[in-house]
């Protein structure tokens, strides 16, 4: 599983005393392959961090031998000097592995606005340097955990190569990524453009469909490595394929160890003028508040469902909107249908179904339920 799972990658996780928890809070993975392309997608906020901001730049040469990332403090909001230490933290990883700071990539995830202590954090990557190994990939996925419970990784095979992956985060989900930060590794060989192209259109149908709570992160990064290692060539079909399916699988437990969650909440969006109407709509009912703590509290309340779907700009007629949910059709046609009390909201798993009938189109967002975990974790979070 994770992130040495493909050839040519090592990784480690160690603890620097960043967390005040005393729990591991930095994670290295190294590419040792003969390759090293690379690409990334970060957060579409215009208020980014400054690991961030160093490594679009690092990403726009398309080649990255390393990745360094830090849990319990996020860089954000620190001005030159934060990028001062994100310059510092990469010349650091760069100078134990013998390679140029500007093939080392830096992640960062925490509380925003503090400057990070970069001595711990040096101390820190010369113990996760030391410890590097072939099987290291799950000591850094947990390396990487803020206000996860649990550790995110994935395994897919291709033909003849191998998809690694781990990823965090719990809070602060919304598109335009969804706050996290993800390093996606193969062994395959494939140049800048081909992961680019597999890894934007992997995002686009998972990562940036994830809505828990509207809140954009400053640090989104999820980045694509890979080594050559396996000498096979991929299929960009193929590959594109396996990278959107371990975002999938990803981004499902992502929503799943969401802060506080309930419910894990599918909403399809079908008969959608377009795909675009389809995603704005699911959206809107996804950042409902109204819809979400109907759903913890097991309500099947498909009135406040038309009514998000009544704030979007997407083309429909409201009297010819229908609403499922799990499976029961209880308004049609705008009105009630299905006697409600006939939906079974007592397990995790939740779909809504938004039928349009405006066109062909759909698309599918995921979020969660609003609940008081939710609410105790994030006004405690800085305390």
């Amino acid at each position: 599983m994770g992130v040495t799972a493909p050839a040519g990658f090592r990784a480690a996780g160690a603890t620097a005393g960043i967390k005040p928890s005393g729990a591991p809070d930095v994670a290295l993975v190294v590419n040792d392959g003969p390759d090293a392309t690379a690409a990334g997608v970060f957060t579409r906020n215009r208020v980014k961090a400054a690991p961030v901001l160093w490594s679009e730049r690092v990403l726009a040469a398309g080649i990255v031998k390393a990745v360094v990332l830090n849990s319990g403090n996020a860089n954000a909001c620190t001005g030159k000097a934060g990028f001062g230490d994100t310059h510092a933290t990469a010349e650091h990883v760069a100078g134990r592995l013998g390679i140029g700071p500007a093939d080392v990539a830096v992640c960062s995830t925490g509380l925003i606005g503090e400057r990070l202590p970069v001595d711990k954090l040096l101390a820190g990557v010369d113990t996760a340097a030391k410890a590097l190994s072939r099987t290291g990939g799950g000591e850094a996925a947990e390396a990487i955990r803020t206000t996860d419970t649990r550790a995110k990784q994935v395994r897919l095979d291709g033909d003849g190569y191998v998809l690694g992956g781990m990823a965090k985060g719990a809070g602060m989900l919304a598109p335009a990524l969804a706050t996290m930060l993800c390093v996606l590794t193969t062994d395959a060989v494939a140049d800048t453009d081909v992961l680019g192209d597999a890894l934007r259109e992997a995002c686009r149908v998972t990562f940036e469909r994830v809505d828990s709570d509207g809140c954009l992160s400053t640090n989104d990064t999820v980045l694509l490595l890979a080594s050559g290692a396996s000498g096979v060539s991929a299929d960009p079909a193929e590959l594109t394929d396996l990278v959107t399916a371990a975002c999938a699988d990803l981004a499902g437990q992502l929503l799943s160890d969401a802060e506080g969650a309930t419910k894990d909440v599918t909403i399809e969006v079908i008969d959608a003028a377009t795909e675009d109407d389809a995603v704005e709509v699911g959206r809107a009912i996804a950042r409902n508040n109204l819809v979400k703590t109907a759903l913890f509290g097991n309500d099947p309340n498909w009135g406040r469902i038309l009514a998000a779907i009544g704030t979007t700009e997407a083309v429909f007629r409201p009297d010819e909107l229908d609403v499922a949910i799990n499976g029961v059709w209880i308004c049609r046609g705008g009105a009630a249908a299905a006697d409600r009390s006939g939906v079974d909201l007592s397990d995790r798993a939740v779909t809504i179904t938004a039928r349009l009938g405006a066109g062909s189109a759909a698309a599918t967002v995921w979020t969660n339920d609003l609940t008081h975990g939710y609410v105790h974790e994030n006004s405690a979070y800085s305390t």
